[in-house]
């Protein structure tokens, strides 16, 4: 039988990196100068924007790596002999999964550079 504790460690990480990353975007927009006073709602909202594509990536890639884990995991407990096919298909997998996080960062440092 499963413990249902051990499912709230991952998701309690996820959340605080998404939150502390709203928390670092919504200090940066918060120093609003008289120059920039006139220039609108469009500095908030790219930072805003910013910091919800870096919070959604890190809890996409975290659940897909942990879930891809797992199931690596429980075929090489269930075949130990597969394990090297499973091995190396894991980490393409894993790799893969990074690589979309890595994009999401590029697209949104320079978002952040606009602000």
């Amino acid at each position: 039988m499963k413990k249902t504790g051990s499912k709230l460690y991952p998701m309690a990480l996820a959340a605080s990196a998404a939150l502390s990353t709203l928390m670092v975007c919504a200090s940066a927009v918060a120093e609003e100068t008289a120059a920039t006073a006139g220039m609108g709602h469009d500095r908030g909202l790219i930072a805003i924007g910013a910091g919800l594509a870096i919070g959604l990536a890190v809890i996409g890639g975290t659940l897909g790596q942990s879930k891809a884990a797992a199931a690596a995991l429980d075929g090489i407990a269930r075949n130990p002999s597969a394990q090297p096919k499973i091995q190396t298909a894991m980490i393409l997998g894993l790799a893969l999964i990074e690589s979309l996080v890595v994009l999401a960062f590029l697209i949104a440092f320079p978002l952040q550079g606009k602000i």
